[in-house]
């Protein structure tokens, strides 16, 4: 793990549930109190994060290869690759949270929460060893953790457990 901050990958075929997972996992965490990055893996390039026409969008289109945009508020940032970044080396910029949350990147070798929706298909297509849990809307003969895929709680409370009990325990100790 990077910067000793737990990162576990959601990994699931298209169309499986992925996003909606982390749209209901992510405001459970914060209610909890953890903070929280995502990394979300685009796996084709030339992806656009603005909008043709705004200034920032400008800039790249005129060779910038770093483009910073800064709000009072938030910052976004990005810039040109020679080749794709690993999971670890964009990990290794994420400050000041308790867990990095991952959409996607199945080949990283991290400790993985696949979703599974039956008409989807029910064949995982996470390794075993890195798997630690299934979401899922239907039970599987797998000797692995299984979740209903609605059940957020349930499996923030496993993700709490399996990975944050030592933030708990280091933010009791700081008291």
């Amino acid at each position: 793990m990077t910067n000793d901050i737990p990162i576990i990958t959601i990994i699931g075929k298209s169309g499986s549930g992925k996003t909606t997972l982390l749209e209901k996992l992510i405001p459970e965490l914060k209610r909890r109190e953890y903070r929280i990055a995502t990394i979300k893996h685009h796996s084709h390039a030339g992806f656009d994060i603005d909008r043709p026409g705004k200034d920032s969008w400008r800039h790249a289109q005129a060779g910038s290869d770093h483009v910073i945009v800064a709000a009072p508020d938030k910052i976004a940032s990005y810039r040109r690759l020679e080749q794709e970044l690993s999971l670890d080396e964009i990990a290794a910029g994420v400050k000041d949270v308790d867990i990095i949350l991952v959409e996607g990147y199945k080949r990283a070798g991290k400790p993985t929460l696949e979703v599974i929706r039956s008409e989807i298909g029910l064949e995982p297509i996470c390794p075993p060893e890195q798997c630690f849990a299934i979401a899922v809307d239907t039970s599987l003969p797998l000797a692995i953790p299984q979740f209903d895929l609605g059940d957020v709680m349930a499996i923030a409370d496993f993700i709490e457990e399996k990975f944050l009990s030592s933030v708990r325990y280091i933010g009791l100790l700081t008291l």
